[in-house]
């Protein structure tokens, strides 16, 4: 019996590894022979850096660069094994966990630091670089990190625009002539499972401006100001961003790379499944583990569990996903490739005993699930 483990990390409690290793942990302890593959994964967000450093035996750097309030931060990123990729994830130099809670403020919180992190890359020879988008807690569009790639951002009077991405809304003109002049001969790909618009009800701000502190007023202005970004950036570039899938995700942070990087979007569980050979591996399995800290609707939209499973279906493998919550909408991923769902819950308990007791209960689900297959097989 071969066995795949292909988890995402569980936010907050456990690392996609430590999540492979529990499930494996389930696995064995029902089929102590089982040939278990552990494959990690991520899908742009928590898990990126780790999965792609380590799949490819990279190396890691630290770096203290402004984190999303301003505040310095030590954000670790890294260099793939072939000594030319480098890898950002942003939320590890803009993300929420880096603010305190109740400080919330996406009016100001700015991508300056992982604009940072990619000059540094660039300024240390990286030509390709792979940025993860996810986490974040600013609705800026990127102009922070553009900012520190040499582009100059003025409201109507001439005057340099303040951090965040409220200032946006006074932007008048967008000066590239100062931009980073390795970017002209580098490759940045952005690994993303969002393919929201930067604008409208479907845009950064409306749909995750509320998980960064956004009240429905501040919400509007947000995209309001989006909305001049992307209009400006048309008039003064002739790059339209409206409707560009991926222009919308980690607050527009998407819509910056593309318009002053030339990114290319990349859905992230595909781009890792490549580093990481994961349909090899998969072609091979007689069951597939997935798990997520919650599995609901949004898991549809290319999250790490689906991405696994639509792989897995290429071979007919059968797909059971662990998840920590079961949140609305979950039952729709059983027409997309999973055949099984698990909560790892084993009683009431509250979220601070939940992530204390991650690694037991996923490890203890795994093999709940699994004495029910050993049964059916005899």
């Amino acid at each position: 019996m071969k066995v795949v483990v292909a988890p995402q990390a569980f936010k907050g409690s456990l690392s996609g590894p430590k999540a492979a290793m529990a499930i494996k942990e389930g696995v064995l302890a029902v089929f102590p022979n089982a040939e278990v593959s552990l494959v990690p994964i991520a899908d742009g967000g928590d898990g990126t850096l780790q999965s792609l450093i380590d799949a490819s035996d990279g190396h890691y750097i630290k770096s203290a660069v402004p984190g999303p309030l301003g505040s310095p931060v030590l954000a670790t990123w890294g260099v793939m094994g072939d000594n030319k990729t480098a890898v950002i994830e942003m939320a590890m130099a803009s993300g929420l966990g880096l603010i305190p809670q109740g400080q919330l403020n996406p009016k100001i919180a700015t991508t300056s630091g992982t604009g940072l992190l990619i000059k540094e890359a660039l300024d240390k020879g990286y030509r390709t670089i792979i940025v993860g988008l996810g986490g974040s807690a600013t609705n800026d569009g990127g102009a922070g990190a553009a900012k520190e790639l040499g582009v100059i951002f003025r409201d109507g009077s001439g005057v340099d625009l303040p951090p965040g991405g409220l200032a946006l809304s006074t932007l008048a003109s967008v000066d590239i002539s100062s931009i980073h002049p390795a970017l002209a001969e580098s490759k940045i790909i952005i690994a993303t499972d969002v393919t929201n618009p930067l604008c409208g009800p479907n845009g950064a701000s409306v749909v995750y401006g509320p998980q960064k502190g956004a009240s429905p007023l501040i919400v509007a202005e947000l995209d309001a100001a989006l909305a001049n970004y992307q209009q400006i950036i048309k008039a003064s570039l002739g790059i339209d961003l409206e409707n560009r899938p991926g222009a919308g995700s980690a607050g527009g942070l998407g819509a910056g790379l593309i318009a002053f990087a030339d990114a290319e979007v990349r859905s992230g569980i595909q781009l890792i499944g490549e580093v990481l050979g994961l349909e090899e591996v998969l072609a091979e399995a007689t069951l597939v583990i997935t798990a997520e800290g919650q599995i609901d609707r949004s898991t549809l939209y290319d999250k790490a569990p689906i991405g696994v499973a639509r792989m897995a279906k290429k071979f007919g493998v059968p797909v059971i996903a662990m998840a920590a919550v079961l949140g609305e909408g979950h039952q729709l991923v059983y027409e997309h490739g999973i055949d099984a769902l698990v909560s790892i819950g084993d009683g009431p308990m509250d979220n601070q005993e939940s992530i204390a007791r991650t690694y037991s209960l996923l490890a203890r689900a795994t093999e709940r699930s699994l004495r029910l297959i050993k049964i059916d097989l005899g």
